[in-house]
């Protein structure tokens, strides 16, 4: 079962190079997810703009996924591998745990948008809208750093 797909290969594109615009496409993608979650959040808290209906402290969990979000785009792949060309203040450990934090915060803020949707909204029978835009809002802000993070290529100077 372990050798299933090896003869396997997709087909590929020769009408389209990804080679030139993988950083872009990457790069436009993420900003795109980023946007459209920030925009959920705006639209919910001017539908939703009383406390009792959506309290203003759930806005944390995107704050701190923003937050994790240039944490963890601040260091280059090549920083955690340890190929960088400067070695910075704390060098390749500093860059790791720098990330871990990072991707800490970014789990902990998703799990918190899922614990905010089901325990002020769901199970309390609310208005579930204003749950999901901060599920939705995290979850966009969560795959934005992915295609950002693991989406782009990086040139090794080396």
């Amino acid at each position: 079962m372990a050798g299933f797909l090896d003869g396997f290969r997709w087909p590929e594109c020769e009408w389209f190079d990804w080679g030139e615009k993988r950083n872009a496409v990457a790069s436009v993608a993420a900003g795109a997810l980023f946007f459209t979650g920030w925009w959920v959040i705006i639209d919910a808290a001017v539908m939703y703009p009383s406390q009792e209906m959506m309290n203003h402290s759930f806005h944390t969990c995107g704050v701190f996924s923003t937050i994790a979000f240039f944490m963890i785009n601040a260091v280059s792949n090549g920083q955690v591998r340890g190929d960088a060309y400067g070695e910075g203040c704390f060098g390749r450990t500093g860059a790791r745990l720098w990330l871990f934090i990072g991707f800490m915060m970014m789990f902990g803020s998703f799990i918190a948008s899922v614990w905010i949707l089901f325990g002020a909204y769901v199970v309390p029978k609310k208005e579930v809208a204003p749950g999901l835009a901060v599920f939705f809002q995290n979850a966009l802000i969560f795959f934005s750093s992915l295609v950002y993070k693991f989406g782009r290529t990086e040139d090794l100077w080396g």
